[in-house]
C-alpha cells in the first residue's frame, strides 16, 4: 500500500515562508516524479510543481515560479516544497502525489495522492 503524508502547513502572513514534506512509504520512492498540487476552495486542483525520479528536471507553475522551490530526498524518501514570498493567492490545500505517466503537469500523471495539508496566507 503506497501512503503519501503531507506536513508543514499553517498559517502565515503574506511574504513569509514555509515548507512542506512529503513522506513516502510502499513503493520505490526513487523510480517515481513526485508532484505538488493544491486547491483552493471552489477551484479545481491545480499543478504547482513537479521534479524527476533522480531530481534532475524540476517543472513549476508561472504562478510559482521563482518564489517555490521543489527538492527530494530520495535516502529519506521525501519530497519538499520551499514556499518563499507567499501570497494570498497561494491559500490552498497543498497535495503531494506520485507518478509516471507522461502528464507532467496534470492530475492524470499521477496515481497516488496524499490527504494534503492546509496552507493559510493571510494578507
Amino acid at each position: 500500500q503506497v501512503q503519501l503524508v503531507e506536513s508543514g502547513g499553517g498559517l502565515v502572513q503574506a511574504g513569509d515562508s514555509l515548507r512542506l514534506s512529503c513522506a513516502a512509504s510502499g513503493r520505490t520512492f526513487s523510480s517515481y516524479r513526485m508532484g505538488w498540487f493544491r486547491q483552493a476552495p471552489g477551484k479545481e486542483r491545480e499543478f504547482v510543481a513537479a521534479i524527476s525520479w533522480n531530481a534532475g528536471n524540476a517543472y513549476y507553475a508561472d504562478s510559482v515560479k521563482g518564489r517555490f522551490t521543489i527538492s527530494r530526498d530520495n535516502a529519506k524518501n521525501t519530497v519538499y516544497l520551499q514556499m518563499n514570498s507567499l501570497k494570498s493567492e497561494d491559500t490552498a490545500v497543498y497535495y503531494c502525489a506520485s507518478g509516471s505517466a507522461l502528464s507532467i503537469r496534470s492530475k492524470m500523471g499521477y496515481d497516488y495522492w496524499g490527504q494534503g495539508t492546509q496552507v493559510t496566507v493571510s494578507s
